[in-house]
């Protein structure tokens, strides 16, 4: 049984920990849990780091549960909004939340003594009625405290938003999650994201007022971009567990691309690999940064643990072709995912029939040349491909040069790509 406490603490995962956590885990297999919210039918990276502390929670000798909110995910997380959450139904809540579910069973070890279990809080809270919540749980809340929590005091001051006393009751519910799971299955930890801390400290005031019992809580630090905004998101949006709304190409491709000066904390917070190994990868990064071994090494890893190694092996070979020119091979998936990262433009599919269309009059149009000049000298000298292969400087591009019946690549120099893509 390893130090939980001190694991996360070299990895600089850990901003909060209650009093007597330390000892409490040293004294025997404990069972903790933490809390995801429904909202969308599928995990991001930034849910990721909860699922991981719970994953090394288990490996620390531990039993973890992953509470999904088929209950509060009604309600809504007041916690870093600005603004009010769009309610979702009850159908909405259950699709989620089963997509979510069969993302953390790839990640958690539901086998063994230290077994993980999932679990929906409509199950307990479902059946909880108004006078009964009112009377034996929330004469236990301070109001003058909950208006001091961070999560509501935030929404106070912005007077023309404010806070709905649906979001208001939502720390209430959290708290007693961590009451009923500690009854039914002697839960004693919760674990969560740093703005998390004000409704863990109500579940342990909760159990403590009623059970007489103690229980604990530790928070890992928001996971920030070096601009201090959320970690998780590409130029187009949320990068998410799921492949079919994040490729595992472009999964791939997000962390292949993190910026030097984060590798490193990335590194220990993404994956298990020891210290000495991080430090190693570390040193090596120093070294050679050029040939960038940490973030190569840790986007490996993460698309591993995510979607398997056949899908980093697919990833990698396609980053490869890219750097290559060879794209010829490239499947029809991953040529979608290739073109959904690169420039494109459009021609219409009757514009490549017969003899096609001159390259030198296309490239003006694309990000490849500022004009047909540009584009005969670049023709000229050999820079211009089409699909990996050299073009000549007289190239008529035709539907015969279509991959897959729906690109067609072209590149200038080494790294400059444009993909045509045919209109219907």
């Amino acid at each position: 049984m390893s130090d939980f406490l001190s694991e996360l603490g070299w990895r600089g995962m850990l901003h909060q920990a209650t009093d007597g956590l330390s000892a409490h885990l040293a004294g025997g297999q404990r069972t903790g849990y933490c809390g995801f919210d429904p909202t969308a039918d599928s995990l991001t990276v930034g849910n990721l780091v909860s699922v991981i502390l719970l994953a090394r929670l288990q490996r620390a000798g531990h039993r973890p549960i992953a509470v999904v909110g088929g209950a509060t995910g009604l309600i809504g997380d007041p916690s870093g909004k600005a603004s009010e959450r769009t309610l979702l139904d009850a159908d909405r809540v259950q699709h989620n939340l089963n997509r979510q579910k069969a993302q953390m069973e790839r990640l958690l070890d539901f086998t063994g003594p230290c077994a993980a279990t999932i679990v929906n809080n409509a199950d307990w809270l479902g059946g909880l009625g108004y006078i009964q919540l009112l009377r034996d749980i929330g004469k236990h809340f301070s109001v003058n405290q909950m208006i001091a929590r961070d999560s509501v005091s935030s929404r106070l001051e912005g007077r023309e938003q404010g806070i709905s006393y649906t979001e208001f009751s939502y720390m209430i519910l959290q708290a007693y999650d961590f009451l009923h799971l500690h009854r039914a299955t002697g839960c004693t930890l919760q674990l969560g994201g740093s703005d998390q801390f004000g409704n863990i400290v109500s579940g342990i005031d909760l159990i403590r007022r009623l059970d007489g019992a103690q229980a604990f809580g530790a928070t890992a630090p928001l996971l920030l971009k070096a601009d201090g905004t959320k970690f998780g998101k590409s130029e187009s949006g949320n990068v998410w567990l799921a492949p079919d709304r994040t490729s595992p190409y472009r999964f791939h491709q997000f962390f292949l691309n993190v910026a030097d000066d984060q590798v490193g904390q990335l590194l220990r917070w993404f994956t298990f690999m020891a210290q000495e190994q991080v430090e190693a990868i570390e040193a090596e990064q120093k070294a050679r940064p050029q040939d960038r071994p940490a973030q190569k090494a840790l986007a490996d890893a993460v698309t591993d643990m995510v979607h398997g190694a056949s899908e980093t092996a697919s990833a990698k070979a396609a980053a490869s072709a890219l750097f290559s020119g060879d794209v010829r091979g490239l499947s029809e998936g991953t040529l979608a995912d290739v073109i959904a990262d690169l420039p494109s433009s459009e021609v219409a599919r009757t514009q490549l029939d017969g003899q096609g269309m001159p390259l030198v009059d296309l490239l003006p149009t694309t990000t490849l040349a500022a004009s047909k000049r540009e584009a005969r000298d670049f023709l000229a000298a050999g820079a211009v491909s089409v699909n990996g292969e050299k073009a000549a400087a007289d190239a008529r591009l035709t539907a015969g040069h279509l991959l897959h019946g729906r690109a067609i690549l072209l590149r200038r120099g080494k790294k400059l790509w444009h993909a045509i893509r045919v209109s219907a």
